[in-house]
């Protein structure tokens, strides 16, 4: 077992709670990982994370977003973001160093994205440069509403895994 599991499975709950919220916004999703403590091994929490937000819903997936940034918007993510801004702007590091038209087509698109959709425009940015998730962004402002928020769902899922295997690291 590594130390961030074994780190996580005798934290406290409101230490673990807190611990898990920097991997996913959800209160439901949190709860339930804290609930499931202690884990087994690595794959036991992360099939538990898995399960647990295949039984959330809209309002739980909204909540997660709220927990995000903007996708370049780097104000945002040390002003509000302090306790994940450091895996946040890993996970968007494609947006350093990309020009300034597609940095202005984020910044306009994300700003459409939320009027049209009533929520951030969510991607799962690691391994991404600025430049694909611009294209994903204006992609994916076609599809319907109820499809776009399983689609941003989907996202947040890879961000939580990824996030989860950062908070095990030593």
């Amino acid at each position: 077992m590594s130390g961030g599991l074994t780190r996580l499975n005798s934290q406290l709950p409101s230490e673990a709670r807190a611990e898990l919220l920097r991997c996913c916004g959800s209160s439901r999703w949190v709860d339930g990982m804290v609930r499931s403590r202690p884990f087994r091994d690595e794959e036991h929490l992360f099939s538990e994370s898995a399960w647990l937000w295949k039984q959330t819903g809209p309002d739980d997936w909204r909540e997660a977003m709220t927990h995000h940034p903007r996708i370049g918007d780097v104000s945002q993510l040390r002003a509000k973001f302090a306790s994940t801004a450091s895996w946040s702007s890993q996970e968007q590091g494609g947006v350093q160093g990309a020009d300034e038209a597609v940095l202005q087509g984020l910044a306009d698109g994300n700003a459409e994205y939320e009027r049209r959709f009533g929520f951030i425009f969510l991607v799962c940015a690691t391994g991404k440069s600025a430049a694909e998730m611009l294209e994903l962004l204006r992609e994916r402002m076609d599809n319907a509403p109820d499809e776009e928020l399983r689609i941003a769902a989907g996202e947040q899922a890879k961000i939580t895994r990824i996030r989860l295997e950062k908070l095990l690291a030593p």
